[in-house]
């Protein structure tokens, strides 16, 4: 027996490669049983790299419920969801994921993370995108402004 939820994210996934508009990713936010948002890839069709389904979802979702905090909210993907995805799940706090296809079964199509999960264990220096440390105490100065501000809004 299907899932409806996840079942909607495989067909939002399958009308995105019809159509044109990105690659074959679909993404749903559910709260309490009932759809809060849904998310196509939309890499290509906006020029936006981080147009992936799971964060076009999780952005429709949070303007629908004005809340910056999905929990209580699962996410049902067509796919493992990517490093990308992957973190901006964990800091919109959704409470579970559910997947379809595995990430192998991304890498055999094109769509290879592995690249990524490789560089992250690099030291900062040898990445393929070298990153490189500057003006740390001048910049500390936001984090001290940030940590004194009484009525900040925490996240």
């Amino acid at each position: 027996m299907g899932n409806p939820f996840m079942a909607r994210a495989i067909q939002l996934s399958l009308e995105n490669v019809y159509s044109g508009r990105g690659g074959p990713f679909g993404a749903v936010v559910v709260k309490d049983g009932a759809v809060i948002a849904e998310g196509s890839n939309q890499v290509t069709s906006t020029n936006d790299p981080t147009a992936h389904a799971e964060v076009v979802a999780i952005r429709e979702a949070c303007r629908n419920l004005a809340l910056f905090d999905l929990e209580g909210c699962e996410i049902y993907c067509s796919c493992e969801p990517c490093p990308m995805c992957l973190g901006a799940i964990y800091w919109a706090r959704v409470s579970r994921i559910y997947f379809a296809n595995a990430d192998e079964d991304a890498s055999k199509i094109g769509f290879d993370d592995s690249l990524i999960y490789r560089e992250l264990a690099q030291p900062h220096a040898e990445r393929k995108i070298p990153m490189i440390q500057m003006m740390r105490e001048e910049a500390l100065e936001a984090f001290r402004a940030w940590q004194n501000k009484p009525d900040k809004i925490e996240y």
